[in-house]
């Protein structure tokens, strides 16, 4: 009997991600969001916490908007995005920053200067779904104007040899709490630490607001935080290594990467590739990303979703500034782990559904919830059920906004030509594209406008590759990295085919030898296995391995598989 996989479907996963964002929301709250799940106990639950009214309607909201670019409208979602706008369009307040509301499980109530990368990303996407939003506008102007003003501009430097000036703009923010009473007070830190990195987190958000609507205080505000993490603060070695969170330095990376070509500096762009290629020496072949950055020893390392989702935009910012082609990092990294880091079940969840929410708590129907979160915590061939992010919000709203990216870009219209960078299933305008990964060896586009047409070419597609069009032999011409196929008609069939077989390779991640089995870009599986859940279980027709529910709950019910979690 032949050996049949999965095959990769990026819609699958969306589909499943909305089911989440839909779902793990409070009504009574217009639609409030629960950061804050435990999956492991029984019976499982969700409760609120103050991030769901900061970062988290922020990413979320771009998570929804990101899902319906991908799957179309959907009644409940449009009603649920609908709450996530009103959400992130209250709360503004003094210097122009965005707060949150006074919600009995909120204590200070404050700004943070991390999370205004959500919210000022939010915000850009917002105005890019309704560019006649005034107030829309109006916030985002005044938020970058507010950040600009919070911010300290170091001018002097003072040795003992003398004073210098800086030769360029240095902009620091001096706390990484505002509080919306009181404003900065020393006393009164998030207690993350790395404030310099995670307060220039804002750095991509910052660009792309500069870039689409010419604001020059945002333009500003980016160099000034740019120059000061690339120097004064010492938090990047000479070779883009560095100590700490790695969510935002990659994403600080992609600012970098984005800004470089706004303000036509080569200097951020070397810099964002060196920082790539550090996590990438750092990340599994398959896209494992570790959270932290040399904070721990390789046996306590996991993999936040977040990350993954870092990786793959700044590869895309980095292709996009020539130069650089790591279309093998983005199709790999998305289609393993991005995907295994997905709930794609809910059948060992403990859950009691005649507990009626109560107190910021939700216990209903929390084993279909729970369907298409991501996780924070991975490790190569598993995801914990005890680790307090075994789900994590922030994740949820990032990893749909990464994903609706590679969806842009599996095919791309170029004047007279056709781009089908990546080996993925897709029925755009200009082609449909189908493949046989993990299977068959064959990847066939369907032209349905004329012009060149360019096929990009994969390492791991080998040097015995066929061409053809409507079934007739065609050379191999190579231009830019593809197969290129020119003056096709619309409706020609081209069919790109090689061999195909497993192949085993070796591969430390955690400190741990694993061998890892891959059939062209799909990874099938990984030896060692992992628990409880175990990723990687990639048979077609097999059902998955799960652990049994965690018990039994007060009431003696127990969870029942469901038709949404099959």
């Amino acid at each position: 009997m032949v050996t049949r996989y999965e095959k990769f479907d990026l819609p699958l996963i969306a589909r499943r991600a909305r089911n989440y964002i839909t779902s793990m929301v409070d009504e009574a709250l217009d639609y409030l969001p629960y950061w804050f799940i435990q999956i492991n106990e029984s019976p499982a639950y969700a409760r609120h916490v103050r991030v769901d009214d900061a970062e988290l309607v922020a990413s979320w909201y771009e998570a929804i908007v990101a899902l319906r670019h991908i799957l179309g409208e959907d009644g409940k979602s449009r009603m649920v995005e609908e709450g996530f706008k009103r959400h992130l369009m209250k709360s503004w307040g003094p210097k122009g920053l965005r707060y949150h509301e006074d919600y009995p499980w909120s204590n200070t109530n404050h700004a943070s200067f991390h999370e205004a990368a959500y919210v000022l990303s939010a915000l850009n996407r917002l105005l890019a779904e309704e560019p006649d939003n005034r107030e829309a506008q109006k916030r985002a102007r005044e938020y970058v104007r507010g950040l600009r003003g919070l911010v300290i501009q170091r001018t002097t430097k003072t040795f003992w040899s003398g004073d210098f000036a800086f030769d360029e703009k240095v902009y620091e923010f001096p706390g990484d709490v505002y509080l919306r009473d009181g404003g900065f007070v020393p006393g009164r830190v998030t207690g993350r630490g790395e404030e310099p990195i995670r307060n220039a987190m804002m750095l991509h958000a910052l660009a792309i607001r500069a870039e689409r609507f010419g604001d020059e205080v945002a333009l500003d505000l980016a160099e000034g935080l740019a120059n000061h993490l690339l120097g004064l603060s010492r938090y990047f070695n000479w070779r883009g290594e560095f100590f700490g969170h790695v969510h935002s330095a990659l994403w600080f990376a992609a600012g970098l990467a984005r800004l470089s070509r706004l303000a036509d500096n080569e200097f951020y762009v070397s810099r964002a590739n060196e920082i790539f290629s550090y996590m990438r020496s750092q990340s599994s072949s398959f896209g494992w990303v570790p959270e932290f950055a040399q904070w721990q020893p390789p046996s306590g390392r996991v993999c936040e979703t977040c990350c993954i989702k870092d990786m793959i935009e700044l590869a895309l910012e980095l292709i996009d500034n020539g130069g650089y082609d790591y279309w093998d990092v983005v199709d790999s990294f998305t289609r393993n782990h991005l995907a295994e880091s997905q709930i794609q079940d809910g059948r060992f969840i403990s859950e009691d559904n005649t507990r009626q929410d109560a107190g910021g708590h939700t216990w209903k129907h929390m084993s279909a919830r729970v369907v298409g979160g991501f996780s924070g915590g991975s490790l190569p061939n598993s995801i914990s059920l005890s680790r307090f992010r075994s789900i994590a919000g922030c994740c949820v709203g990032t990893a749909p906004q990464v994903l609706q990216l590679v969806w842009e870009r599996i095919v791309e219209r170029w004047g007279n030509d056709v781009r089908v960078n990546l080996p993925m299933e897709k029925d755009a305008d200009a082609a449909r594209v189908e493949i046989g990964y993990p299977n068959d060896g064959y990847l066939q586009v369907t032209a349905k406008a004329a012009g060149n047409y360019r096929i990009r070419a994969f390492e791991w597609m080998g040097t015995r590759v066929e061409a053809t069009v409507n079934g007739r032999p065609m050379p191999l011409v190579y231009s830019e990295g593809c197969l290129f196929f020119p003056k096709v008609a619309a409706g020609d069939v081209i069919r790109v085919a090689h061999a195909l077989a497993e192949e085993r390779r070796r591969e430390t991640v955690t400190g741990i030898d694993f061998t890892v089995s891959w059939r062209g870009p799909d990874v099938v599986s990984l030896d060692p296995n992992g628990a409880p859940l175990q990723l990687y279980q990639r048979l077609e027709g097999v059902e998955k391995q799960y652990p049994k529910p965690a018990g039994t709950t007060g009431s003696g019910i127990t969870m029942k598989p469901t038709e949404q979690s099959r």
